[in-house]
C-alpha cells in the first residue's frame, strides 16, 4: 500500500521498505525515551511506560496504515492531469487525510505521556507511599519553621544579615527578591506563603492518616449476580469479574463510575480505597447478593452517614 500511495502522488519510484523504515526509526524512538524515563522514576511505574510503548507502537501502525490506504485512493492532479479528474472524491480524500493527521497528533502525544510517567505525585498503591509521604511531611514541616524563622528575625531585626536559618547565599538571593517591585508586604515571606504551606501539610498528613487506615481495616470483597467484586489488596484495586460481558449501558456505568477495563486482569477496575467501595455501591447490577451495601461488609468501617453523597 505504502508504493501504491507513492506511484498515485509522485513521479520518482518506491524505494523497498521505505515505509516500514520510518515505522521502525519512530517505534526507536520510543522505547528510547522508555528507557530514559525508566531510569528517572521508581520501578512501579516501568510496566505502565512499557505499555504506553507497546500502545504508540500500535496505534502508529494503525495509522500509517491508514494514511497509505487514504493516499492510494485518488492519484495527484499532478501525476493523472487535470482532464476529468475526479474532484469529489479527492475531496473526500483530503477530508480523510485531514483526519488522519489528527489521529497522528494524539499518537504522538503518548510520547509525551511516556515521558511523563512518574513525574507527579506519590501514587496511593505505591508500596512505599506512606514512608514517601512522611518524608515529603517532615521537608514541609522544616520548611515552614525556616519560613517563621526568617520572618521572625526580619521584624526584629529589619534585616537578614546575621539570620542562620539562611545560608548566605540565600540571604543574598532573598534580598534581592524583596527589593524588586512585585515583591509583596514588608517581611521576607509574604503570608500567603505560609498559610499554602500550612495547608499543605494538613493535607499531607491526612492522607497519611488515610492510608494507615486503609492498611489497617482491610477490605472485603462480595458475590453479585453474574460475577463478582475482589478486593486485590496485593495490586491495590477493586476488581469487577464478570462470568459475562456488561451491556452497553452497563459498560457506560461502571465507566462514569471510574472503573476501567484492564484486559490483564481480565476485570473492571479502579483504585482500592473508600472512594471504590462508595461507587460500587452506586452501581444496582453489582450489589451484594446480600441485598447490603457494599460499604457495610468491610471490616472496621469508620464512614459517617451520608459518606456517598460526598464522593459523587
Amino acid at each position: 500500500m505504502a508504493r501504491r500511495a507513492k506511484e498515485m502522488n509522485s513521479f520518482s519510484g518506491y524505494i523497498e521498505g521505505t515505509a516500514t523504515a520510518e515505522y521502525r526509526r519512530c517505534v526507536d524512538q520510543a522505547v528510547e525515551a522508555a528507557k530514559h524515563q525508566k531510569e528517572k522514576v521508581d520501578p512501579i511505574y516501568h510496566g505502565k511506560i512499557d505499555a504506553l510503548v507497546d500502545t504508540y507502537a500500535r496505534k502508529l501502525a494503525d495509522n500509517m496504515n491508514r494514511r497509505f490506504e487514504i493516499d492510494a485512493r485518488v492519484p495527484s492532479v499532478m501525476v493523472a492531469g487535470p482532464a476529468n479528474f475526479p474532484t469529489g472524491k479527492k475531496e473526500k480524500q483530503n477530508a480523510a487525510g485531514n483526519q488522519n493527521m489528527e489521529e497522528w497528533r494524539q499518537v504522538q502525544g503518548i510520547l509525551d505521556k511516556i515521558k511523563s510517567t512518574g513525574m507527579g505525585g506519590i501514587r496511593a498503591d505505591h508500596p512505599h507511599a506512606v514512608e514517601q509521604l512522611e518524608q515529603k511531611l517532615k521537608g514541609l514541616e522544616q520548611s515552614q519553621q525556616t519560613l517563621k524563622e526568617v520572618n521572625a528575625y526580619y521584624r526584629k531585626h529589619k534585616t537578614l544579615d546575621g539570620c542562620t536559618a539562611l545560608s548566605a547565599a540565600e540571604i543574598e538571593k532573598l534580598k534581592a527578591s524583596m527589593a524588586q517591585p512585585w515583591h509583596l508586604g514588608d517581611k521576607p515571606f509574604a503570608s500567603y506563603v505560609l498559610s499554602n504551606n500550612s495547608a499543605e501539610i494538613r493535607r499531607i498528613r491526612s492522607r497519611i492518616a488515610e492510608l494507615k487506615e486503609y492498611a489497617e481495616t482491610g477490605f472485603r470483597g462480595w458475590e453479585f449476580v453474574g460475577g463478582k467484586a475482589v478486593a486485590n489488596q496485593e495490586m491495590n484495586r477493586l476488581q469487577l469479574i464478570f462470568e459475562g460481558k456488561p451491556s452497553a449501558e452497563e459498560r457506560q456505568i461502571l465507566r462514569r463510575n471510574g472503573f476501567k477495563w484492564a484486559p490483564s486482569a481480565s476485570a473492571w477496575q479502579r483504585q482500592l480505597n473508600q472512594q471504590a467501595i462508595a461507587a460500587a455501591g452506586r452501581i444496582d447490577f453489582i450489589r451484594p447478593l446480600s441485598g447490603e451495601h457494599p460499604r457495610d461488609l468491610q471490616p472496621k468501617a469508620k464512614q459517617s452517614p451520608g459518606r456517598d453523597e460526598t464522593v459523587r
